[in-house]
């Protein structure tokens, strides 16, 4: 698959900072005391000379806690590589960057493998970042205060604030559509995160579809879910994306497994260090500590490869897209799947305690 995009902007700076103009928010940096998966790491993966030209770029999506949690957990201090940390607001700037190649990995929601794919940008979904809480929704369609709206259906004709191309898209197309209604039959307002928070909270709209923190920051200040992100209308996994470049050839892609590892396994420490995983959600997301555990669950994962129900998922998702005329171009999932950890590989097995 060909990229048709050029480059967006230019790499710059540093372990741990780096910013792409328009897409990414500044990273903060601070220092820690403990390394717990210093060496963690299995003595094979750290015993690669050839891979010390690298440098790669960990894109993630609204702030994750994957820079902090690197530095907490020092799993990548000993690494043969570099590694940089870049910031996206939302899903689709982060594949383009992984197409253009300004980014080598990232994790982004649902929607935007197919939105990308649809554009023909040049990169592969890789891994899973499964849901470890399945039941508890990490986006919702929520409604201000006072609003009268009390179902779905209830948004035809209304105003709806959408990220567009991202999995908040795929939840509002396929909220409408579980009950008999198309984006033709209500307005959708494509917004980023930012904007939408605006018009949101100065009635601009009737109803914003947004992930968490923002949803979970929404509802505490008096917003009240209207419709919940979860199966069969929305999924809870996200997925890591990785550049053509990067995977086709064959040292740095060994690297780049590498690299994904790692990154599974400071998750999996987060995931059993919640008290500190909160405290990395809120330094990266700049938001207090007590709104960075309330949305703590959307980021409990567990890392694994790509199997057939995600695919007919997203083979699913991307047909809907098609056939609410969000997209213009039929995607085949399975062509741009590229599996780059092992069969049975799952990060919530790994022993990461500190």
């Amino acid at each position: 698959m060909r990229s048709t995009r050029k480059r967006t902007s230019t790499v710059v700076g540093a372990v741990g900072a780096l910013a792409l103009a328009g897409t990414l928010v500044g990273c903060g940096s601070s220092s820690h005391t403990a390394a717990p998966l210093k060496n963690a790491v299995d003595a094979s993966d750290a015993k690669h000379p050839e891979w010390s030209k690298y440098t790669f770029t960990v894109g993630d999506n609204g702030g994750d806690g994957s820079e902090a949690l690197a530095k907490l957990t020092g799993v990548f201090d000993n690494a043969p590589y570099k590694v940089k940390f870049a910031r996206f607001t939302y899903g689709p700037p982060l594949v383009q960057a992984a197409a253009s190649g300004d980014i080598d990995l990232g994790s982004v929601g649902d929607v935007p493998p197919i939105t990308g794919a649809a554009k023909e940008y040049g990169f592969k979904v890789v891994a899973v970042n499964r849901s470890l809480t399945p039941d508890q929704a990490v986006e919702n369609i929520i409604v201000p205060k006072g609003s009268t709206l009390k179902t779905a259906a209830d948004l035809k004709g209304r105003r709806i604030a959408v990220p567009q191309g991202s999995s908040a898209h795929g939840l509002a197309l396929n909220a409408l559509k579980s009950v008999g209604l198309t984006p033709k039959d209500a307005k959708l307002v494509f917004l980023d995160p930012a904007a939408a928070a605006t018009a949101f909270n100065t009635g601009k709209v009737d109803a914003w579809s947004i992930w968490n923190p923002q949803s979970a920051i929404a509802v505490k200040n008096g917003a009240r879910i209207l419709v919940k992100g979860l199966p069969p209308i929305d999924q809870t996994s996200s997925y890591y994306v990785a550049s053509d470049a990067s995977l086709k050839d064959e040292t740095k892609r060994a690297a780049l497994t590498d690299v994904l590892k790692r990154l599974s396994r400071e998750f999996a420490w987060g995931v059993k260090n919640p008290a500190t995983y909160a405290q990395a959600l809120s330094q990266e997301q700049g938001i207090p500590l007590a709104d960075a555990k309330a949305s703590l669950a959307a980021y409990s994962n567990r890392v694994t490869p790509v199997v057939p129900a995600d695919i007919a998922l997203e083979q699913k998702l991307a047909d809907a897209f098609l056939e609410a005329g969000q997209i213009t171009k039929k995607v085949d999932v399975p062509s741009i799947v590229d599996n780059l950890l092992p069969a049975g590989y799952d990060s919530s097995k790994l022993k990461v305690t500190s």
